[in-house]
Order: structure tokens, then sequence, then C-alpha cells
């Protein structure tokens, strides 16, 4: 098995990815009457996901749109277990 463990008589937690250099969670804007879709930005970025639907929405009188959102998460084991690992926030 090569070194690693199986670890099933643990408390797991699952939240968002804090590890340093884990991806911000994405946002894209898709519509809904010709499936085109904006580009996929950082969530903090929503200006551009807006721009581009008000700006299809002009062109081509498309009123739907359908938002995704994509978040990262990270599965740990339960604070004050022995495998446990602090991540930063």
């Amino acid at each position: 098995m090569s070194g690693q463990a199986i670890v099933r008589l643990a408390t797991w937690t699952i939240g968002p990815d804090r590890t340093p250099g884990a991806s911000r969670p994405i946002r894209h804007v898709e519509c809904t009457t010709c499936d085109d879709q904006s580009p996929a930005v950082s969530v903090i970025d929503q200006a551009t996901t807006d721009e581009w639907a008000t700006r299809h929405a002009g062109a081509t009188g498309h009123t739907g749109y359908r938002e995704t959102v994509t978040a990262f998460l990270r599965v740990t084991t339960a604070p004050g277990h022995l495998l446990h690992k602090e991540t930063s926030t």
C-alpha cells in the first residue's frame, strides 16, 4: 500500500479549502437561451460576469441566466484527532 494508512475510525469534517495556495471559489454565468457563457472568474471579481451578462442581454435580448459557483473543499480529521493538521485561514 506504499506507506499510506487508511483511517476509518476518525471524525472527519469538510469545509472551504483554506490551505496556502488554495483556489478561491470560481463563478461564471451562462445564458439560458443560447448557452453562451461568461469567463470563469474568482467570486471576488463578480463585476466581470455581471458586465458580461448585461452586455450579452443588450446585444441579444436574452434575459435568462444561470450562475454557477464552484467552491473548493477540503476534508480533514476533526480537531483533537491525532492526525488533525491545522490549516491557515
